[in-house]
């Protein structure tokens, strides 16, 4: 997706997703409207915080990449399996970068799994369309930071 905002302001917004979804929060934020400003300090990455409520954060490069993986041993682990999804920040001209997402789904076994197969994808997609949308939305809308 392109973003027509520098990636230090992409990136911040990413950096959101310590606290909330971004997506429909409806289905997956309980209702609770992700928030529409930067919350300070939520910038401040370390490995192992949690981020959207279900993942915990992996791998990080400021300006660059975040990757989270779903929580070990956790009720979204059982019925997801193991996911991990990864935000790729690519800088273009001027004031504009893409914006990458990538999953990679390690399925349940059995019938759990198979269900998962046929549910997860287009699920994902529909849910992911609209968290990258958001963010995409604000980061243009934001100034960039000093």
């Amino acid at each position: 997706m392109t973003v027509h905002a520098a990636p230090a302001t992409l990136y911040r917004w990413l950096c959101q997703l310590r606290v909330a979804p971004y997506s429909y929060d409806w289905i997956d934020n309980r209702g609770h409207r992700s928030p529409r400003h930067l919350i300070p300090g939520l910038e401040n990455l370390e490995i192992g915080q949690t981020m959207m409520t279900i993942f915990d954060l992996t791998d990080f490069e400021k300006d660059r990449h975040l990757t989270c993986r779903i929580k070990a041993r956790s009720s979204a682990n059982r019925l997801f399996g193991d996911v991990v999804v990864s935000y790729l920040i690519v800088p273009k001209a001027g004031r504009e970068c893409r914006l990458l997402a990538k999953l990679r789904v390690g399925y349940p076994r059995g019938l759990r799994g198979a269900l998962m197969r046929l549910v997860l994808p287009p699920g994902d997609l529909v849910m992911m369309r609209r968290q990258l949308l958001n963010l995409k939305g604000l980061a243009e809308s934001s100034p960039p930071p000093s």
